[in-house]
């Protein structure tokens, strides 16, 4: 039990917390608009900005922060061309992204590279730049939801009426978009690129099993993940288990006990 008095296990406690508030925020956002899958997308298009900054010299995940925004305009351009498939915009970015990826990280194979940690988080190596990095995120996607918090709600159940009530839809949607990007960008030190969509969606996906109003999935979401990423993280560090997989795996425990208990329920 000694590791939970450490300072490394504090500091990602410090940013588990973080996370688990603005991930399952902004993956409520996108399951609603039935954009699950985008959080794969960016996550994939942040590894090869993570590549890019070992091989130039610079903090990577800055560098996958700006690799994921490119992304994030990239998609909405796409979607406008392929009006009626706009998950092509999705699938096409996805595979450039691991494609990139992939390519980068044979480019450069010295010992300060650890591919792994970005793939399947490394939480315990958080440093100060990065903890101050996700308090920013978190602190951006706060204020931005709650000054616009009636507006998302339009956007994420009916977009069409929102556009005919005269709501710029394109600007929100490309908050969100740019929003996601900031969380996916922070989280994958986290969780890692691989597992951190679990993050944006099973707590959604726990929300939408019993949440009956908009308010109460806001607050199901961030709970569920706070509980997920709390307990995680103890059960890894006391059995010496990987934090995003231990995480990840309670998300979706607690997913099947919640649909078990509404199937007995009904």
């Amino acid at each position: 039990m000694e590791i939970l008095t450490s300072e490394f296990f504090q500091r990602a406690l410090i940013g588990g917390i973080l996370i688990g508030v603005t991930a399952p925020l902004m993956g409520l956002f996108l399951v609603l608009r039935r954009l699950s899958m985008i959080g794969d997308t960016l996550s994939h298009v942040s590894i090869a900005g993570v590549a890019l900054g070992f091989i130039i010299g610079v903090y990577p995940l800055a560098v996958g922060l700006v690799f994921a925004l490119a992304a994030t305009f990239a998609i909405e351009k796409l979607r406008k061309a392929y009006k009626s498939y706009a998950e092509l915009s999705i699938a096409i970015i996805m595979s450039g992204g691991v494609a990139l990826a992939s390519l980068l990280f044979s480019l450069e194979t010295g010992p300060g590279i650890n591919v792994e940690g970005y793939l399947f988080g490394s939480i315990y190596t958080l440093d100060d730049l990065d903890l101050m990095l996700i308090g920013i995120v978190t602190l951006v996607v706060l204020v931005a939801v709650a000054l616009h918090a009636k507006e998302l709600f339009l956007i994420s159940f009916d977009e069409d009426a929102a556009a005919v009530s005269g709501l710029p839809t394109k600007y929100f949607n490309m908050m969100i978009s740019v929003l996601t990007a900031l969380v996916i960008s922070v989280s994958i030190k986290i969780v890692g690129a691989l597992l951190v969509s679990a993050l944006l969606t099973i707590p959604a996906a726990c929300s939408l099993v019993f949440a009956r109003s908009f308010r109460q999935s806001i607050v199901t979401v961030v709970v569920i993940a706070e509980i997920a990423v709390i307990g995680g993280l103890i059960m890894a560090g006391v059995w010496n288990l990987a934090p995003g997989g231990t995480i990840v795996m309670l998300l979706i425990a607690m997913l099947l006990l919640l649909l078990t208990f509404r199937r007995r329920k009904a």
